[in-house]
């Protein structure tokens, strides 16, 4: 049982801080164990003793002498921890156990297995485990487990710690390319009086000091714009967005989104431009661009093709957006078994039908452009066609990976956009954006022509096939049981 192998490791604790201390301030390392691998032969050479750290992994325990494997960051390292060259031998055959972190002095040495090992002369505790790894002794399969103690997820699964070094290098890699095209990288609140960019619910929150409540913020947006009011023509945050919507494959409550702002560009100049930076971030986090994801061959290497908005919703749906009256989509979507809430209008019942029929079938990558005004309160009004907006979406495996404007910059357009999107929220849709005053009085100063895009962490998980929790170190969970 777990509480019999508990209470030895206790035992063991107890036994050892009578010589010593099981849990040190100070530790020495000479090498990490990679580099102890790499210059074996010339440490062999050299006869010099060295220090090495880690957990240890494996414990084999051949009476007299002792094979152990420790771990760290780099890699796995062996240990020989013989009778006739430890020094307090028994104490640490007596009490130390796989999952210890430790401490090892000695000389380099090759076993007649031919295996790279440090024989050591002393070995000392930096840290006891009290509770055994669970592979030891059940194993860690469930994935809500895996996802609550994400610590032990990582611990033993050497691919997800691999996943995450991996998202590191996702962010830095479209970090650089902005940084390399001339964006200053900035930073808004995370606090806002009035939450917009997006259509989402937001979370509310109290800040006792100004005894008022604060939004946290669903989109970078607004405040990004304000710096091209205030004169910055290249910008870009990298930064946390919460959202009080629903749990699955695709959606968190709160995850990691990076927006950008380009002065006198607009949303032709953003699409070449975005399509450059994720051919380039996909393969320096992936090493190519043709996947196999979903049993699909994917190419993001190829030119991204242009899908028209109601030229594909028309094809998969055989609804005509030009004409078609808001009744007739809410039948269409009472007919498809859609959720429809109270004060949901035309872009809400759009997007609705979109989502069901037609973004699962745009597998491959491209650009989903001309978007219905309704659907896209701070986009630029096509000039060719007013029932269209200047806005890209880039898509593929049926989701929406990126998304992208040439933006509002009259503030009586502006104005008039609030007013429509708060008569819907007086209607009963929560989701409908808020009237922000401020947001109009610094698009009365003036604002430049400019295009803007988002993305967040989701095209991360969609490239390494993974639901989006999984891509998160510790995601929100329901309350365990």
């Amino acid at each position: 049982m777990l509480e019999d192998l508990i209470k030895e490791r206790e035992r063991k604790l107890g036994k050892y801080q009578y010589f010593s201390d099981p849990y040190p301030a100070d530790s020495r390392r000479d090498l990490v164990l990679k580099e102890a691998k790499d210059s074996f032969v010339k440490l062999k050479k050299s006869k010099k003793s060295i220090f090495l750290t880690g957990r240890i992994r494996a414990w084999r325990d051949q009476g007299k002498i002792i094979f152990a494997d420790i771990e760290d960051e780099s890699g796995k390292f062996q240990l020989v921890l013989d009778q006739k060259h430890l020094d307090k031998f028994d104490l640490v055959k007596e009490t130390f156990d796989v999952g210890d972190f430790i401490e090892a002095r000695g000389l380099m040495y090759e076993t007649k297995r031919g295996e790279l090992s440090l024989l050591a002369t002393k070995a000392r505790l930096l840290a006891k485990s009290l509770r055994p790894i669970p592979q030891d002794w059940y194993g860690l399969e469930d994935i809500e487990t895996r996802l609550r103690k994400r610590y032990l997820d990582l611990l033993i699964n050497r691919e997800v710690r691999d996943s995450f070094v991996k998202k590191g290098i996702f962010w830095d890699a479209i970090r650089s390319f902005l940084k390399n095209s001339g964006f200053l990288e900035v930073e808004t609140p995370v606090f806002e009086l009035v939450p917009g960019g997006a259509d989402a619910e937001p979370f509310v929150t109290h800040h006792n000091a100004l005894d008022r409540d604060f939004y946290l913020r669903i989109s970078l947006e607004l405040p990004l714009k304000k710096l091209l009011v205030g004169g910055f023509e290249k910008v870009f945050e990298i930064g946390r967005i919460f959202r009080n919507e629903g749990i699955d494959r695709e959606h968190l409550q709160d995850y990691t989104q990076m927006e950008c702002y380009w002065a006198y560009a607009d949303h032709e100049s953003m699409m070449k431009f975005i399509e450059k930076m994720y051919k380039t971030v996909i393969k320096k986090i992936l090493g190519k661009t043709t996947l196999f994801i979903q049993g699909k061959n994917i190419d993001w290497g190829k030119k991204w093709p242009k899908i028209d908005y109601y030229e594909v919703f028309k094809k998969e749906t055989g609804i005509d957006l030009d004409i078609v009256k808001t009744e007739e989509l809410k039948e269409k979507a009472k007919k498809l078994g859609l959720k429809i809430e109270q004060g949901f209008g035309r872009g809400r019942l759009i997007d609705l039908i979109y989502k069901k029929l037609v973004r699962p079938k745009l597998v491959n990558p491209c650009f989903l452009i001309g978007h219905p005004i309704e659907i896209s309160p701070l986009a630029k009004a096509d000039s060719k066609n007013p029932k269209k907006v200047l806005r890209f979406q880039i898509l593929a495996f049926g989701s929406e990976l990126g998304n992208g404007w040439s933006e509002v910059n009259n503030p009586i357009d502006q104005k008039k956009r609030f007013e429509e999107q708060m008569k819907l929220r007086a209607a009963g849709d929560k989701e409908a954006q808020r009237f922000d005053e401020d947001f109009i009085e610094a698009l009365e100063y003036g604002m430049p022509p400019a295009a803007g895009f988002g993305l967040s962490e989701r095209l991360f998980a969609v490239l390494v096939d993974k639901p989006i929790r999984e891509t998160s170190l510790f995601p929100l969970m329901k309350e365990e049981k």
